[in-house]
């Protein structure tokens, strides 16, 4: 389950499938009064991911796809920090991941050990990949959502024209992120109630016991 967590988001970040959603040339509508049927002569489509996207305009005279890239076009009107927050834990989601799956193959084909090279290290990499992908689920739905993300994308050189979101959802390389990020809490969970004495969870009082019994020899 580790390898396939670190295998989805790794090809998530290179799709353009995060949000898809549907843009309506405010302008073009308000000069004609268009409703109804005429309404959709406006409406144009929008799919971007982390890196790269795609929209088609469309301003009552057909459809006019347009590619754009966020690195470097977009980082002047986009929330930069945010954006660049989102590939950074995506990074360490995929590093964490493989590193839990390299433990899980060291312990299943050879001796398990102790600390965190054993459950320890499998409950830890899980619970700091699970975090990193709950982080990455709500970066970018704040980015999305609260930032208007779509709408910038959509108005970007436009001088003449306004573009406002008509409707957007969250693609299919949004929800593997978010499924991954509940398989690391899924991971963590198991090994954390399998019954493994964690050494971090060892009371002082049993060290002191033992060391009195030594003397005792």
């Amino acid at each position: 389950l580790s390898f396939t967590c670190a295998r989805g988001p790794a090809a998530a970040v290179g799709t353009q499938l995060w949000v898809k959603g549907m843009i309506l040339c405010k302008t073009g509508a308000l000069l004609v009064n268009a409703t109804g049927q005429e309404l959709q002569k406006f409406i144009g489509e929008i799919q971007y991911g982390l890196l790269h996207g795609e929209r088609v305009r469309q301003c009552g005279l057909g459809g006019r796809p347009f590619q754009f890239s966020f690195f470097p076009d977009l980082l002047k009107i986009i929330p930069a920090s945010i954006h660049v927050s989102i590939i950074l834990f995506c990074a360490a989601l995929i590093v964490f991941a493989l590193v839990g799956t390299g433990f899980f193959l060291l312990n299943a084909f050879g001796s398990p050990y102790e600390t965190l090279h054993g459950p320890v290290g499998l409950y830890l990499w899980s619970f700091i990949a699970c975090c990193c992908g709950c982080l990455i689920v709500i970066l970018f739905a704040s980015e999305v959502k609260i930032h208007h993300l779509s709408e910038k994308i959509a108005n970007f050189k436009e001088g003449s024209f306004t573009f406002k979101t008509h409707s957007e959802q969250f693609a299919g390389s949004f929800w593997i992120v978010l499924v991954c990020s509940l398989v690391q809490f899924l991971n963590a969970l198991l090994i954390r109630f399998a019954g493994f004495e964690f050494p971090f969870s060892k009371s002082k009082d049993s060290g002191t016991t033992t060391g009195a019994a030594d003397l005792m020899y």
